[in-house]
């Protein structure tokens, strides 16, 4: 019903991370594709820009906070392990009557799991409107020196309104799956490895990846995930308007259009000026087809990957304000 983007007024290029790191523009741009992302400034957390982002969807949608019956906030930064970021932002907003659900570990895979909850919660005739947030500050998530996934990562938040709408449009399809690995993960801060002085002087409180582990699974599931929940739409992947896929990597977004044999014209991108936004990635993509591309009667697929590993996308039909 409406969408929104909160971007941080702090550009960071790669020019300034080399000038800290043990790597060069040339190589970060080689390998990721990634020319500049944002950083929220000292002193704001992922709950500012959550609830920036909530703002302008609610506005756009012309749905009130009032009437807002849940409120799902997908982060692996919350602003901290206790309250929740959901009940921050739902009070914040004015969304007193709602439930707040946070997602917390499902990492870059939070829009298709917050979407795919909030569409279940419209199935309850009690549940009209439901507002899910992507949010992330993942430059504080990694070690300031680690020259390899530092300039990956960036800050963002995006929203969504859900709500009901014609039969025949929304959501059409969906699929997910997982499969359990370690390749990315935050060792330290949980029942495992409580956080400790030894645990902080090893780093183990930051994101550490596999890399080559991620670009396999990721080239992989994302367009095998693609496929199906096209098949279960009834429709072949060329029928497909628009394919908002997370944004890791320019890298991995042109082998998975090679891969599906679509034009690149077909997938938005925004992460050679934002970077990996983690959970509010694939929403930077959806708002920018929202604000520019999409006409009524449009298809759309949403797909992402998170740690786990989980994956899934869903297709979506727009349905205009001018059909």
């Amino acid at each position: 019903m409406g969408t929104g983007l909160y971007l941080p007024e702090r550009v960071v290029s790669n020019a300034e991370l080399v000038r800290t790191l043990d790597t060069t523009d040339e190589w970060i741009t080689t390998r990721t594709g990634i020319r500049e992302r944002r950083y929220l400034a000292e002193g704001q957390v992922t709950s500012d820009m959550a609830i920036a982002a909530a703002h302008q969807a609610l506005e756009r949608s012309g749905v009130s906070a009032s009437a807002i019956d849940a409120v799902i906030v997908a982060t692996f930064t919350p602003d901290q392990p206790l309250p929740g970021t959901a009940l921050t932002v739902m009070h914040a907003i004015g969304a007193r009557s709602a439930i707040p659900l946070d997602l917390t570990q499902v990492g870059c895979a939070g829009a298709i799991y917050g979407i795919y909850t909030a569409a279940h919660l419209l199935q309850n005739e009690r549940f009209r409107n439901v507002l899910v947030i992507g949010a992330d500050t993942g430059s504080r998530a990694v070690d300031p020196a680690d020259r390899t996934l530092r300039p990956f990562l960036g800050d963002a938040a995006g929203a969504v309104v859900l709500g009901r709408t014609e039969p025949g449009y929304g959501i059409v399809a969906w699929h997910t799956d997982t499969e359990p690995a370690f390749d990315v993960q935050i060792r330290a801060g949980g029942a495992r490895m409580p956080t400790t002085d030894a645990t902080v002087a090893a780093g183990e409180h930051y994101l550490k990846m596999d890399g080559k582990a991620v670009w396999r699974m990721a080239t992989d599931k994302l367009p095998a995930t693609i496929r199906e929940t096209a098949r279960r739409a009834g429709l072949e992947v060329t029928d497909i308007e628009h394919f908002l896929i997370h944004q890791a990597n320019l890298n991995i977004l042109r082998e998975a259009v090679r891969v599906l044999g679509v034009e690149p014209e077909r997938v938005p991108l925004t992460v050679p000026v934002l970077g990996n936004t983690a959970a509010a990635s694939p929403f930077t993509v959806l708002h920018e087809v929202m604000e520019s591309r999409v006409s009524h009667g449009d298809r759309m697929i949403l797909a992402s990957i998170g740690p786990g590993y989980l994956w899934g996308s869903i297709c979506f039909r727009h349905y205009g304000s001018n059909p």
